[in-house]
């Protein structure tokens, strides 16, 4: 049996699990990891030209590290030049932001500079992390696929997570992380009917990113864990110090972001090239994303001093390069800056109680405590750490840190997501009213009244025989546009005045054209949803919209408000 797209789109239009949108987040999920891992291979190649082994800057001369950011934030300028300054946006916030203003759809030339641009600033030792990219294409890749196809505007904000859950699945190979990033940072809320297939999507980006780039972890030299109950004290230490850090560390880059938005971005990109450079002078190991900064933690002959200089120069060039805006992401660093936070206070700890044994079990504990509280996503900070360690052992020491890193940095220091920070101080929209958020998960494909009677410049009395007539059809009065120049046809639903039906007292034969009421309805397109629906309507408080497809002029169905009130008091769509 063949299926019209016309079914599918109605099918996707509701907020149920099914196999169309299942099957589309397997088709988005594969073309989003495919082009996450491509995006990885570039950072290899270019990386390649220059440096031993990825990430390694230690292996460049002083001159070389100084000069290497410099070059980088030229060609990430020349990108932005071609493609356009106000195309600069990029990462997880202002994919956040899509989500709210455009369904998750992004814009093509954002996505080239986020490609082209974070694969730069990543091979040119700016720390920053590849997952803000990796979220950034996901989403423009899956949402691109549901834009083409015209699909309601709800099943594209779940094809957006889906590309986003398969981009960072495909990135850290971490497929269960992936899904609960996506539920509790990007769409902050758990839906089976997003759940599954975002599931869906995590798998097929972790199976590729498995058969291209392998299956091994970034973190798989902690083989095994030390830690046990008499160590829970110096955890709480560590988690205390972790949450203050974090809550410290999120003020200052929003305060970078802040002052640095009245600026043109060529003297901002050029300031963080500049501090990056200095600072990589001096610590090489505090460049890139962060994995050099952990295989340094875990050497165990490295003095505290050191380790506090290199924490010091990573929180530096970490802030300054995302808050003067280097495209890229921010858990790689985040995970950096925790895991030599972990070494410095296991260090310390062991000095000030010497019978402690701690080892590297506090790097760990440090990069899920610093993620969490950073990024107010405990859970995913939790299955983060988990997957990319293979260590189910430290769930419960991990937990431990996690719930009290959170507590201080946000009870205590009043810290917030770094991803809504950032948006305030860009004044960049990610929230909506309870009732728009509730609407916008509903297609008006999937409630329109599609029973409809189009009538051309009918008269009154025509008018009133054919709703007397029909009582389920709905009657639209389609009057051809008075100005020749206006290519709009203008719709009227027609109905009568229900309260003064009822009325036994009145004449229904005199009376009728007096009751009768001509609502102007107002256009939107077949992709919207009922929240879009809404917004047309609440000023009113009556009427209707109509849906058209593809020509504005060819109305295909209708939802009234009464619908919106219905399903607003009662919870169920008539």
């Amino acid at each position: 049996m063949i299926i019209s797209i016309a079914t599918i789109r109605k099918h996707l239009a509701l907020p149920k699990t099914s196999w169309q949108i299942c099957l589309l987040a397997i088709v988005g999920g594969a073309a989003s990891a495919l082009l996450v891992v491509l995006f990885t291979l570039t950072i290899e190649e270019i990386q390649q030209l220059y440096l031993i082994k990825r990430d390694n800057y230690n292996s460049l001369d002083d001159v070389s590290r100084f000069h290497l950011p410099i070059i980088g934030s030229l060609i990430i300028l020349f990108i932005a030049w071609l493609t356009g300054y106000q195309y600069l946006r990029t990462g997880i916030p202002f994919v956040l932001h899509r989500l709210k203003v455009a369904h998750g759809i992004i814009p093509f030339k954002n996505t080239l500079n986020q490609f082209w641009g974070s694969a730069v600033a990543l091979a040119s030792g700016f720390s920053v992390g590849r997952e803000g990219p990796a979220v950034h294409l996901g989403a423009a890749c899956s949402s691109y696929i549901g834009s083409v196809l015209k699909l309601p505007h709800n099943s594209v904000r779940t094809l957006c997570a889906c590309g986003i859950a398969a981009g960072i699945s495909a990135t850290f190979n971490t497929p269960i992380a992936a899904v609960i990033f996506v539920m509790e940072v990007i769409m902050r809320e758990y839906k089976a009917h997003v759940f599954v297939p975002v599931m869906l999507a995590s798998i097929v980006g972790s199976l590729i990113t498995q058969n291209i780039l392998g299956t091994s972890h970034n973190f798989e030299y902690f083989r095994t864990i030390a830690l046990e109950q008499q160590h829970y004290f110096s955890l709480v230490l560590l988690a205390i110090i972790l949450g203050i850090l974090a809550a410290l560390f999120n003020k200052y880059l929003v305060l970078i972001v802040k002052r640095s938005v009245k600026y043109h971005i060529v003297p901002r990109l050029m300031l963080a090239a500049l501090i990056t450079g200095i600072l990589g002078y001096l610590v090489p190991a505090a460049m890139g994303t962060g994995t050099s900064a952990i295989d340094i933690s875990l050497t165990g002959n490295v003095q505290l001093g050191f380790l506090f200089s290199l924490l010091m120069a990573k929180l530096l060039m970490t802030m300054f390069a995302l808050g003067l805006g280097i495209p890229g992401g921010i858990i790689g660093p985040t995970m950096g800056i925790g895991a030599i936070t972990g070494a410095c206070a296991g260090a310390l700890i062991m000095q000030l109680l010497p019978g402690e044994q701690l080892g590297n079990d506090f790097i760990l504990m440090g990069m899920a405590g610093f993620m969490a509280a950073c990024l107010n996503a405990p859970l995913a900070a939790l299955l983060a750490v988990v997957e990319l360690s293979s260590q189910l052992e430290l769930v419960l020491p991990a937990m431990i840190v996690i719930t009290i890193a959170s507590i201080v940095s946000r009870q205590l220091c009043k810290n917030e997501s770094i991803f809504t920070m950032q948006l305030d101080a860009q004044n960049l929209l990610y929230r909506k009213p309870p009732i728009e958020e509730s609407l916008q998960n509903i297609g008006a494909l999937a409630v329109m009244k599609d029973n409809l009677l189009i009538l051309a410049q009918a008269s009154p009395r025509t008018i009133i025989g054919e709703l007397l007539n029909s009582h389920e059809t709905q009657l639209i009065i389609n009057q051809e546009p008075s100005n020749q120049h206006d290519k709009i046809n203008n719709f009227y639903w027609a109905q009568f005045d229900a309260d003064q039906l009822d009325d036994e007292n009145e004449d229904a034969d005199a009376n009728l054209a007096s009751k009768l009421i001509l609502h102007k309805l107002i256009p939107l397109n077949q992709q919207a949803t009922l929240a879009e629906a809404y917004v047309a309507l609440i000023d009113q408080r009556a009427g209707a919209v109509y849906i058209y497809h593809e020509d504005i002029n060819n109305c295909i169905g209708l939802v009234t408000f009464e619908q919106l009130r219905f399903y607003l008091l009662e919870g169920k769509l008539i």
